[in-house]
């Protein structure tokens, strides 16, 4: 059958058309699938930190518990406390039994690392408060041979809870107390070695 010369042409040029838009069409293909893999790529990367995060045995983080040695001192260089060369300090991260500056400054760490980590006095034991500080009758406290300045630890009667306060001042018949804690008002200095996590 006999066709004329302009369908021929169209017919060519459809064919190529066709092939063009075959082409297009399996790049287009393999654009998606590489956007895809990389969608999933990026989704398993985010899905891995956050189990490397929640999972990972080697850092500490809220609910470990764990063992560490500390050194605490002022600002000035002055130790206050340490437990070297004695017994590790065991808690629970995230339990409050701990001041919250030196939990933050152990979750993270890996065992066998050391750290110093200077805490605000606001994550520390709070500002020094002038109300803590008040004169009670001596009949009130039992306490036997009082001394200034030392710290004892009393019962209250109005709750029946422990309190522990430090006399600053005496007279026959009264004390005058502070139930500050004694680094009240000052940023610490804590050089931490995480021993292990329990």
């Amino acid at each position: 059958m006999y066709k004329p010369s302009w369908i021929k042409v169209l017919e060519k040029y459809m064919k190529k058309s066709e092939k063009v838009k075959g082409k297009e069409a399996v790049v287009a293909r393999k654009k998606k699938i590489r956007q895809y893999g990389i969608a999933i790529l990026i989704a398993l990367v985010v899905l891995a930190g956050v189990a490397f995060y929640f999972f990972n045995p080697f850092f500490a983080k809220a609910g470990d518990t764990v063992s560490v040695y500390y050194t605490g001192s002022l600002t000035d260089g002055t130790v206050f406390d340490s437990n070297v060369d004695k017994t590790p300090l065991v808690f629970t991260i995230g339990k409050g039994n701990v001041i919250p500056g030196f939990e933050d400054a152990v979750t993270g760490m890996a065992p066998n690392t050391t750290k110093t980590m200077h805490i605000p006095m606001a994550k520390a034991y709070g500002a020094y408060d002038d109300s803590l500080v008040f004169t009670v009758n001596r009949s009130d406290i039992a306490i036997e041979n009082p001394v200034i300045g030392e710290r004892y630890s009393i019962r209250r009667t109005a709750d029946n809870a422990v309190a522990y306060i430090k006399i600053v001042n005496m007279t026959e018949d009264t004390f005058t107390i502070d139930q500050n804690h004694d680094l009240a008002g000052k940023d610490l200095v804590f050089t931490i070695t995480l021993v292990k996590i329990a």
